[in-house]
């Protein structure tokens, strides 16, 4: 597995591990799997151990409860709006 990941790549890596699992497995297995960010980057392995749920059914799971605990450098320019011109 790669080292460094785009934000765009997080479901496909995630899919790489058996599903059901368990915070501690998943955070474990990425742990040095660096997510890089529109501005920044963060260890999947430590956003894994932030999240709130316990186990997850599927990768899609993950990944969404992953977005509770992503910084806001995984979102762009701060700042920015959708379309307030």
């Amino acid at each position: 597995m790669s080292d460094e990941i785009n934000l765009s790549r997080l479901e496909p890596t995630l899919e790489g591990h058996e599903y059901p699992a368990d915070r501690e497995a998943l955070a474990e297995s990425f742990a040095g799997t660096t997510v890089l960010f529109a501005d920044g980057d963060a260890d999947l392995g430590d956003l894994l151990a932030d999240v709130d749920q316990e186990t997850f059914a599927s990768a899609a799971d993950a990944q969404a409860a992953l977005q509770n605990v992503l910084p806001i450098e995984a979102l762009g320019e701060p700042g920015q709006s959708d379309g307030d011109a």
